[in-house]
Protein backbone atom coordinates (compact mmCIF):
# COMPACT_ATOMS: atom_id res chain seq x y z
CA UNK A 1 0.00 0.00 0.00
CA UNK A 2 1.39 3.39 -0.55
CA UNK A 3 1.36 6.74 1.25
CA UNK A 4 1.24 8.88 -1.62
CA UNK A 5 -2.89 9.07 -2.43
CA UNK A 6 -4.18 11.23 -5.70
CA UNK A 7 -6.79 13.23 -5.49
CA UNK A 8 -10.34 11.88 -5.05
CA UNK A 9 -13.56 12.52 -7.42
CA UNK A 10 -17.06 11.28 -8.26
CA UNK A 11 -16.00 9.94 -11.14
CA UNK A 12 -12.92 8.13 -10.09
CA UNK A 13 -15.37 7.17 -7.15
CA UNK A 14 -17.84 5.68 -9.55
CA UNK A 15 -15.43 3.72 -11.36
CA UNK A 16 -13.85 1.95 -8.74
CA UNK A 17 -17.39 1.45 -7.17
CA UNK A 18 -18.85 -0.26 -10.10
CA UNK A 19 -15.56 -2.12 -10.72
CA UNK A 20 -14.65 -3.76 -7.22
CA UNK A 21 -18.01 -2.79 -5.29
CA UNK A 22 -21.46 -3.08 -7.20
CA UNK A 23 -20.66 -6.29 -8.21
CA UNK A 24 -20.36 -8.29 -5.10
CA UNK A 25 -22.68 -6.52 -2.92
CA UNK A 26 -25.35 -8.77 -2.97
CA UNK A 27 -22.88 -11.94 -2.13
CA UNK A 28 -21.20 -9.83 0.95
CA UNK A 29 -24.73 -8.78 2.21
CA UNK A 30 -25.66 -12.36 2.13
CA UNK A 31 -22.38 -13.33 3.93
CA UNK A 32 -22.79 -10.65 6.30
CA UNK A 33 -19.04 -8.82 5.81
CA UNK A 34 -16.84 -7.53 3.21
CA UNK A 35 -13.75 -9.17 2.70
CA UNK A 36 -10.59 -7.65 3.94
CA UNK A 37 -8.94 -7.25 0.35
CA UNK A 38 -11.64 -5.25 -0.40
CA UNK A 39 -11.25 -3.12 2.37
CA UNK A 40 -7.80 -3.01 1.44
CA UNK A 41 -8.56 -1.92 -2.05
CA UNK A 42 -10.24 0.70 -0.77
CA UNK A 43 -7.09 2.12 0.57
CA UNK A 44 -4.86 1.88 -1.78
CA UNK A 45 -7.54 4.02 -3.93
CA UNK A 46 -7.34 7.05 -1.07
CA UNK A 47 -11.04 6.49 -0.59
CA UNK A 48 -11.20 5.74 3.27
CA UNK A 49 -10.60 9.10 4.53
CA UNK A 50 -10.18 11.87 1.44
CA UNK A 51 -10.76 14.50 3.13
CA UNK A 52 -7.19 14.27 5.63
CA UNK A 53 -4.63 16.60 4.41
CA UNK A 54 -1.41 14.78 2.53
CA UNK A 55 0.66 15.10 6.03
CA UNK A 56 -2.22 12.63 7.62
CA UNK A 57 -2.36 10.62 4.34
CA UNK A 58 -5.49 12.24 2.68
CA UNK A 59 -5.70 13.87 -0.73
CA UNK A 60 -7.72 17.44 1.28
CA UNK A 61 -10.63 16.67 -0.79
CA UNK A 62 -13.13 19.05 -0.06
CA UNK A 63 -16.65 18.28 1.43
CA UNK A 64 -18.60 18.44 -1.20
CA UNK A 65 -16.60 16.02 -3.11
CA UNK A 66 -16.61 13.86 -0.30
CA UNK A 67 -20.79 13.76 -0.27
CA UNK A 68 -20.20 12.91 -3.97
CA UNK A 69 -17.81 9.77 -2.92
CA UNK A 70 -20.37 8.78 -0.13
CA UNK A 71 -23.25 8.97 -2.59
CA UNK A 72 -21.85 6.61 -4.94
CA UNK A 73 -20.90 4.03 -2.42
CA UNK A 74 -24.20 4.13 -1.34
CA UNK A 75 -25.17 3.48 -4.63
CA UNK A 76 -23.64 0.65 -4.94
CA UNK A 77 -23.58 -0.85 -1.05
CA UNK A 78 -24.87 0.99 1.87
CA UNK A 79 -22.76 -1.72 4.02
CA UNK A 80 -19.60 -0.50 2.68
CA UNK A 81 -20.93 3.18 2.36
CA UNK A 82 -21.74 2.63 6.49
CA UNK A 83 -17.77 1.73 7.20
CA UNK A 84 -16.63 4.69 5.26
CA UNK A 85 -18.78 6.46 7.33
CA UNK A 86 -17.89 5.74 11.12
CA UNK A 87 -14.42 5.78 10.22
CA UNK A 88 -14.84 9.22 8.39
CA UNK A 89 -16.32 10.31 11.66
CA UNK A 90 -13.11 9.29 13.97
CA UNK A 91 -10.77 10.44 11.50
CA UNK A 92 -12.41 14.02 11.39
CA UNK A 93 -12.88 13.85 15.26
CA UNK A 94 -8.61 12.79 15.24
CA UNK A 95 -7.79 16.29 12.87
CA UNK A 96 -10.07 18.71 14.37
CA UNK A 97 -9.31 17.92 18.06
CA UNK A 98 -6.88 15.72 18.54
CA UNK A 99 -3.03 17.03 19.81
CA UNK A 100 -0.19 16.44 18.25
CA UNK A 101 0.72 13.79 19.80
CA UNK A 102 -2.92 11.91 19.17
CA UNK A 103 -2.80 12.80 15.05
CA UNK A 104 0.95 11.54 15.02
CA UNK A 105 -0.21 8.30 16.41
CA UNK A 106 -3.09 8.07 14.61
CA UNK A 107 -3.23 10.06 11.93
CA UNK A 108 -1.58 8.64 8.45
CA UNK A 109 -2.72 4.98 10.00
CA UNK A 110 -6.66 6.24 9.57
CA UNK A 111 -5.79 8.61 6.83
CA UNK A 112 -4.30 5.63 4.24
CA UNK A 113 -6.50 3.13 5.84
CA UNK A 114 -3.72 0.81 7.72
CA UNK A 115 -5.96 1.22 10.73
CA UNK A 116 -10.10 1.71 10.75
CA UNK A 117 -11.99 3.32 13.19
CA UNK A 118 -15.22 2.97 14.57
CA UNK A 119 -17.41 5.32 16.26
CA UNK A 120 -18.90 3.82 19.66
CA UNK A 121 -21.59 5.89 20.99
CA UNK A 122 -25.12 3.20 21.47
CA UNK A 123 -25.73 1.59 23.73
CA UNK A 124 -28.21 -1.02 24.98
CA UNK A 125 -30.95 1.36 26.42
CA UNK A 126 -29.21 4.38 24.92
CA UNK A 127 -29.23 5.72 21.48
CA UNK A 128 -30.00 9.23 20.35
CA UNK A 129 -30.42 9.98 24.24
CA UNK A 130 -27.15 11.19 24.95
CA UNK A 131 -27.97 11.68 28.27
CA UNK A 132 -28.70 8.01 28.81
CA UNK A 133 -25.40 6.80 28.45
CA UNK A 134 -24.08 4.10 30.82
CA UNK A 135 -20.55 3.76 30.02
CA UNK A 136 -18.18 5.29 32.36
CA UNK A 137 -14.47 6.54 32.45
CA UNK A 138 -13.27 7.69 35.82
CA UNK A 139 -9.98 9.06 36.30
CA UNK A 140 -7.22 7.11 37.88
CA UNK A 141 -3.61 7.43 38.17
CA UNK A 142 -3.20 10.34 35.60
CA UNK A 143 -5.12 8.55 33.14
CA UNK A 144 -8.85 6.87 32.91
CA UNK A 145 -10.53 3.11 33.66
CA UNK A 146 -13.14 2.23 31.27
CA UNK A 147 -16.16 0.12 32.11
CA UNK A 148 -19.80 -0.34 30.02
CA UNK A 149 -20.89 -1.43 26.87
CA UNK A 150 -21.58 0.05 23.23
CA UNK A 151 -23.97 -2.19 20.89
CA UNK A 152 -24.30 -1.90 17.37
CA UNK A 153 -21.20 -0.41 16.13
CA UNK A 154 -20.89 -0.48 12.93
CA UNK A 155 -17.26 -2.07 11.75
CA UNK A 156 -17.32 -3.53 15.52
CA UNK A 157 -15.74 -6.60 14.02
CA UNK A 158 -12.49 -5.00 12.15
CA UNK A 159 -11.89 -1.53 13.83
CA UNK A 160 -8.39 -0.62 15.08
CA UNK A 161 -9.22 1.78 16.94
CA UNK A 162 -12.73 2.98 18.79
CA UNK A 163 -13.32 6.37 19.67
CA UNK A 164 -15.63 5.65 22.93
CA UNK A 165 -17.76 8.17 24.60
CA UNK A 166 -18.05 7.71 28.51
CA UNK A 167 -19.93 9.38 31.27
CA UNK A 168 -16.35 10.97 32.84
CA UNK A 169 -16.26 12.92 36.33
CA UNK A 170 -17.92 15.84 35.49
CA UNK A 171 -19.21 15.41 32.05
CA UNK A 172 -19.54 13.11 28.59
CA UNK A 173 -15.77 12.41 27.55
CA UNK A 174 -14.33 10.98 24.49
CA UNK A 175 -11.65 8.27 24.65
CA UNK A 176 -9.77 7.06 21.55
CA UNK A 177 -9.56 3.26 22.72
CA UNK A 178 -7.41 0.71 20.64
CA UNK A 179 -8.80 -2.86 19.89
CA UNK A 180 -6.12 -4.19 21.39
CA UNK A 181 -6.54 -2.86 24.72
CA UNK A 182 -6.59 -5.56 27.48
CA UNK A 183 -10.35 -5.92 28.72
CA UNK A 184 -12.03 -4.49 25.36
CA UNK A 185 -13.96 -7.53 23.67
CA UNK A 186 -15.60 -7.53 20.87
CA UNK A 187 -18.73 -9.53 19.64
CA UNK A 188 -20.49 -10.00 16.32
CA UNK A 189 -23.51 -8.74 15.65
CA UNK A 190 -25.32 -10.77 12.74
CA UNK A 191 -28.95 -11.16 10.90
CA UNK A 192 -29.75 -7.59 11.06
CA UNK A 193 -32.63 -6.18 9.13
CA UNK A 194 -30.20 -4.06 6.63
CA UNK A 195 -26.51 -2.77 5.92
CA UNK A 196 -25.98 -6.70 6.71
CA UNK A 197 -22.04 -6.51 5.87
CA UNK A 198 -20.99 -3.84 7.87
CA UNK A 199 -20.07 -5.83 9.98
CA UNK A 200 -21.80 -4.48 13.27
CA UNK A 201 -20.48 -5.41 16.65
CA UNK A 202 -21.09 -5.56 20.84
CA UNK A 203 -17.89 -3.67 22.23
CA UNK A 204 -17.49 -4.91 26.05
CA UNK A 205 -15.13 -2.44 28.50
CA UNK A 206 -14.50 -4.03 31.87
CA UNK A 207 -11.88 -2.27 33.37
CA UNK A 208 -10.49 -0.99 30.39
CA UNK A 209 -6.71 1.13 31.52
CA UNK A 210 -5.83 3.88 28.95
CA UNK A 211 -3.46 6.23 29.67
CA UNK A 212 -3.82 10.63 29.66
CA UNK A 213 -3.15 10.72 26.26
CA UNK A 214 -6.64 8.68 25.08
CA UNK A 215 -8.69 11.67 25.71
CA UNK A 216 -9.93 13.21 22.21
CA UNK A 217 -10.33 17.15 23.11
CA UNK A 218 -10.95 18.82 26.97
CA UNK A 219 -12.54 16.92 29.32
CA UNK A 220 -16.33 17.96 29.45
CA UNK A 221 -16.24 19.09 25.84
CA UNK A 222 -17.21 15.96 24.41
CA UNK A 223 -20.49 16.28 24.89
CA UNK A 224 -20.47 19.83 23.12
CA UNK A 225 -18.41 20.59 20.02
CA UNK A 226 -16.85 17.15 19.35
CA UNK A 227 -20.01 15.05 19.73
CA UNK A 228 -22.01 17.72 17.65
CA UNK A 229 -19.79 17.80 14.98
CA UNK A 230 -18.63 14.01 14.75
CA UNK A 231 -22.66 13.50 14.31
CA UNK A 232 -22.82 15.97 12.02
CA UNK A 233 -20.60 14.72 9.70
CA UNK A 234 -22.32 11.20 10.13
CA UNK A 235 -25.26 12.81 8.99
CA UNK A 236 -24.66 13.73 5.82
CA UNK A 237 -22.56 11.26 5.15
CA UNK A 238 -25.61 8.95 5.90
CA UNK A 239 -27.38 12.02 3.22
CA UNK A 240 -25.58 11.53 0.04
CA UNK A 241 -25.87 7.41 0.84
CA UNK A 242 -28.67 7.60 0.86
CA UNK A 243 -29.12 9.71 -1.90
CA UNK A 244 -26.99 6.51 -3.47
CA UNK A 245 -29.92 4.70 -2.63
CA UNK A 246 -32.54 6.65 -4.46
CA UNK A 247 -30.19 6.79 -7.94
CA UNK A 248 -30.03 3.29 -7.66
CA UNK A 249 -33.79 2.11 -7.54
CA UNK A 250 -33.84 4.83 -10.26
CA UNK A 251 -31.46 3.03 -12.62
CA UNK A 252 -33.17 -1.04 -11.34
CA UNK A 253 -36.88 0.31 -12.01
CA UNK A 254 -36.04 2.56 -15.50
CA UNK A 255 -33.84 -1.07 -16.71
CA UNK A 256 -36.85 -3.48 -15.56
CA UNK A 257 -39.71 -1.23 -16.92
CA UNK A 258 -37.48 -0.73 -20.50
CA UNK A 259 -37.45 -4.93 -20.51
CA UNK A 260 -40.80 -6.01 -18.91
CA UNK A 261 -43.69 -6.39 -20.99
CA UNK A 262 -47.69 -6.61 -19.19
CA UNK A 263 -50.32 -7.74 -21.26
CA UNK A 264 -49.05 -6.76 -24.57
CA UNK A 265 -47.70 -3.04 -23.08
CA UNK A 266 -44.22 -1.81 -22.09
CA UNK A 267 -44.25 -1.56 -18.38
CA UNK A 268 -42.61 1.69 -18.92
CA UNK A 269 -45.58 3.35 -21.14
CA UNK A 270 -48.08 2.05 -17.86
CA UNK A 271 -48.95 6.12 -16.45
CA UNK A 272 -48.77 5.04 -12.93
CA UNK A 273 -45.58 3.45 -13.34
CA UNK A 274 -44.00 6.64 -15.05
CA UNK A 275 -45.69 8.46 -12.06
CA UNK A 276 -43.49 6.16 -10.22
CA UNK A 277 -40.12 7.26 -12.16
CA UNK A 278 -40.86 10.39 -12.23
CA UNK A 279 -40.72 10.89 -9.04
CA UNK A 280 -37.73 8.77 -8.46
CA UNK A 281 -35.84 10.98 -11.02
CA UNK A 282 -37.11 14.05 -8.77
CA UNK A 283 -36.25 13.32 -5.17
CA UNK A 284 -32.67 11.76 -6.49
CA UNK A 285 -32.12 15.68 -7.86
CA UNK A 286 -33.90 17.27 -4.86
CA UNK A 287 -31.27 15.02 -2.57
CA UNK A 288 -28.91 15.26 -4.06
CA UNK A 289 -28.75 19.45 -3.88
CA UNK A 290 -29.59 18.96 -0.11
CA UNK A 291 -26.35 17.39 0.33
CA UNK A 292 -24.37 19.13 -1.43
CA UNK A 293 -25.86 22.33 -0.26
CA UNK A 294 -24.71 21.47 3.37
CA UNK A 295 -21.61 20.12 1.75
CA UNK A 296 -20.89 23.84 0.78
CA UNK A 297 -21.76 25.08 3.84
CA UNK A 298 -19.02 23.11 5.77
CA UNK A 299 -16.12 23.84 2.93
CA UNK A 300 -17.16 27.27 4.22
CA UNK A 301 -16.91 26.56 7.62
CA UNK A 302 -20.48 28.27 8.14
CA UNK A 303 -22.58 26.78 11.44
CA UNK A 304 -25.91 26.63 9.64
CA UNK A 305 -24.53 23.61 7.48
CA UNK A 306 -25.80 21.66 11.01
CA UNK A 307 -29.61 22.46 9.96
CA UNK A 308 -28.91 22.18 6.57
CA UNK A 309 -27.68 18.33 7.28
CA UNK A 310 -30.63 17.33 9.31
CA UNK A 311 -32.79 18.45 6.16
CA UNK A 312 -31.00 16.72 3.85
CA UNK A 313 -30.68 13.50 5.93
CA UNK A 314 -34.71 13.67 6.95
CA UNK A 315 -35.59 14.44 3.06
CA UNK A 316 -32.81 11.98 1.19
CA UNK A 317 -33.51 8.99 3.92
CA UNK A 318 -37.06 8.71 4.02
CA UNK A 319 -37.09 9.50 -0.02
CA UNK A 320 -35.02 6.11 -0.17
CA UNK A 321 -37.53 4.63 1.62
CA UNK A 322 -40.28 5.69 -0.25
CA UNK A 323 -38.72 4.73 -3.65
CA UNK A 324 -37.39 1.29 -2.23
CA UNK A 325 -40.69 0.60 -1.54
CA UNK A 326 -41.92 1.57 -4.99
CA UNK A 327 -38.51 -0.34 -6.70
CA UNK A 328 -40.14 -3.69 -5.10
CA UNK A 329 -43.46 -2.63 -6.32
CA UNK A 330 -42.53 -2.45 -9.92
CA UNK A 331 -40.40 -5.25 -9.52
CA UNK A 332 -43.32 -7.40 -8.05
CA UNK A 333 -42.61 -11.10 -7.17
CA UNK A 334 -38.95 -10.79 -8.10
CA UNK A 335 -38.38 -7.60 -6.30
CA UNK A 336 -39.11 -9.55 -3.06
CA UNK A 337 -36.70 -12.23 -3.88
CA UNK A 338 -33.85 -12.17 -0.38
CA UNK A 339 -30.69 -11.95 -3.73
CA UNK A 340 -32.19 -9.38 -5.82
CA UNK A 341 -30.96 -5.71 -5.51
CA UNK A 342 -34.27 -3.88 -4.84
CA UNK A 343 -34.91 -6.21 -1.78
CA UNK A 344 -31.46 -5.26 -0.34
CA UNK A 345 -32.51 -1.48 -1.13
CA UNK A 346 -35.39 -1.45 0.63
CA UNK A 347 -34.09 -3.18 3.95
CA UNK A 348 -30.89 -0.91 3.76
CA UNK A 349 -33.07 2.11 3.33
CA UNK A 350 -34.68 1.17 6.25
CA UNK A 351 -31.86 1.85 8.20
CA UNK A 352 -31.17 4.95 6.74
CA UNK A 353 -34.28 6.49 8.44
CA UNK A 354 -32.92 5.16 12.12
CA UNK A 355 -28.93 5.63 12.08
CA UNK A 356 -27.54 9.17 13.00
CA UNK A 357 -30.42 10.08 14.11
CA UNK A 358 -34.06 8.94 13.48
CA UNK A 359 -36.74 10.38 11.17
CA UNK A 360 -38.59 11.14 13.90
CA UNK A 361 -35.63 13.37 15.71
CA UNK A 362 -34.59 14.93 12.73
CA UNK A 363 -38.60 16.23 12.22
CA UNK A 364 -38.18 17.82 16.23
CA UNK A 365 -34.80 19.73 15.37
CA UNK A 366 -35.88 20.83 12.38
CA UNK A 367 -38.67 22.52 13.64
CA UNK A 368 -37.09 23.39 16.42
CA UNK A 369 -34.46 24.92 14.02
CA UNK A 370 -37.59 26.89 12.52
CA UNK A 371 -38.56 28.63 15.63
CA UNK A 372 -35.31 29.42 16.71
CA UNK A 373 -35.00 31.33 13.44
CA UNK A 374 -38.23 33.36 13.91
CA UNK A 375 -37.36 34.28 17.72
CA UNK A 376 -40.38 32.19 18.51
Amino acid sequence: MTDQLTAVDRATARRFVDEHIAPHAGAWDRAGRVPDEVLARIAESGLWAPFLPPELGGSATDLVTLGAVHEEFGRACSSVRSLLTVHTMVAWALRRWGTAEQRERWGRELGTGRALGAFCLSEPEAGSDTAAIATTARAERGGWVLDGVKTWITGGQRADLFLVFARGPAATVALLVPRDTPGVRVTPIDDMLGTRASMLARIDFREVRLGPDALLGPAGFASGMLLTGTLDLGRYSVAAGSVGIVQACLDASADHCARRVVGGVPLRDLPLIRAKVSDMVTDARAARLLVAEAGRLKDAGDEATLAATWVAKYFASTAAARHATEAVQIHGAAGCAGDHPVSRYYRDAKVMEIIEGSSEIQRLTIADEAYRRRGA
